[in-house]
């Protein structure tokens, strides 16, 4: 019984309702200046329905009195069903409810909705007419349990005094409830199929955040690749100073320390300046021509770097070299982390259309190699992305990492 009640105490129910008494204003407008020709203001209702903004205003309207949404407020995507965001599967099966509010950008589009005005016309015609009358119906099975002459305006006229009428009252008031909730269910599951986003709109939006998701796992990269270098090289140096106990040897730790956590921070600054600015260009990110600097950090961390780079690396397209250096990164960063500052040998060639970069360092007592964590699925993930291939694990001793990309 209370669940039955439930739809009579959300405010979503009487605005759809509302809603549907709106759909009667034109009618009633032009049943007073020609009654005789009611059919007029149906075709006048399917010539608006071409006008794309028509589309707008009534995706407007199904939004605020049909889902309940509030101007300018997003409802969360996983509430409910396409059919009632109050009532969970009460009507349809799309994990969230969705109506668009642009402007027609096509004849299928302009077709559903005029097919939507009419829908709404008749629907909500249908319900103000049994609103009105079945209130109507109930005082008249009351007058005639008393005795009393029925209204003529009303559907049922039996003259006379039946006193069982009297248990026949409640019967329009439940068909009234009945009718409010079920047409506010009907009208706004029409709404989701009329007004909802077409199928090219749909695979629009798919597209859009499907880059979305594509760009948080980039940002996502750059962040692991600048901070976890920072912090290897940081936590590297410290505890090389401890042991070192020479306070020549601590200056210079703190020295390298400083200088790589300038060098994140205005890595941090760039990543951060992509999310607030989204078009900012990604031109400012590091490249293998700033590859300098990263050997001089490694170096600067106590490890003995042995670096061959041949090939204009100037020439490189810009996103391969843009990933080539965040896997130059990330491989001495995991030489560090899990070798320590041990011998490490780079090449980065440039030749036959082809960047090739390896990576080698000797592999640490009772250590098979630099873990297989995000760092190691990063690399294999730049490389796929490009078009390349990468090879990383055990290899005479040492531990390689092996990264061919293609230039063009």
């Amino acid at each position: 019984m209370v669940r039955m009640l439930r739809p009579f105490t959300r405010a979503v129910t009487y605005t759809r309702w509302l809603h549907l008494f709106v759909a009667c204003v034109w009618p009633t407008v032009w049943g007073l200046i020609d009654s005789s020709r009611m059919y007029v203001a149906v075709i006048v209702l399917a010539l608006a329905g071409l006008v794309p903004a028509m589309r707008t205003i009534e995706g407007m309207q199904a939004d605020v009195l049909l889902l309940g949404k509030r101007p300018g407020v997003e409802l969360p995507r996983d509430r409910g069903s396409a059919g009632d965001l109050e009532d969970p599967g009460a009507a349809g099966s799309a994990r969230y409810a969705e109506i668009v509010s642009t402007p027609a950008a096509s004849w299928g589009d302009r077709g559903r909705t005029v097919l939507w005005l009419q829908c709404r016309l008749f629907l909500g015609t249908a319900v103000a007419i049994l609103t009105i009358h079945l209130p109507m119906l109930a005082t008249d099975l009351a007058a005639t349990a008393r005795g009393g002459t029925p209204d003529p305006s009303t559907f049922v006229q039996v003259p006379g005094q039946h006193w069982w009428h009297a248990l026949l009252v409640p019967l329009p008031i439940l068909l009234l409830a009945g009718l409010v909730v079920g047409a506010g269910r009907l009208i706004t599951v029409l709404a989701l199929r009329l007004l909802g986003p077409s199928p090219a709109e749909r695979l629009a939006a798919l597209e859009s955040r499907t880059e979305q998701l594509l760009e948080r796992t980039r940002i996502a990269r750059e962040l692991h690749d600048t901070i976890g270098h920072a912090l290897t090289v940081a936590v590297v140096q410290a505890g090389a100073a401890r042991a070192a106990d020479d306070p020549a040897f601590t200056d210079r730790a703190l020295e390298a320390i400083e200088e790589t956590g300038r060098t994140a921070l205005e890595d941090l600054d760039r990543v951060l300046g992509i999310l607030r600015e989204p078009e900012r260009p990604v031109s400012s990110r590091p490249t293998l021509v700033d590859a300098d600097r990263l050997l001089e950090s490694a170096r600067a961390s106590g490890v003995k770097l042995d670096a061959e780079v041949t090939g204009p690396l100037d020439t490189v397209p810009g996103p391969v070299s843009r990933e080539g250096y965040r896997i130059l990164q990330e491989s001495l960063t995991n030489a560090l982390r899990h070798a320590g500052p041990v011998p490490v040998r780079t090449r980065v060639c440039v030749a036959d259309g082809t960047l090739l970069l390896e990576i080698r360092n000797p592999l640490a007592e009772g250590v098979s190699g630099p873990g297989r964590g995000s760092g190691l699925r990063g690399i294999s993930e730049r490389a796929a992305l490009l078009g390349g291939r990468a090879r990383t694990g055990p290899d005479e001793g040492d531990w390689r990492v092996r990264v061919e990309l293609p230039l063009g």
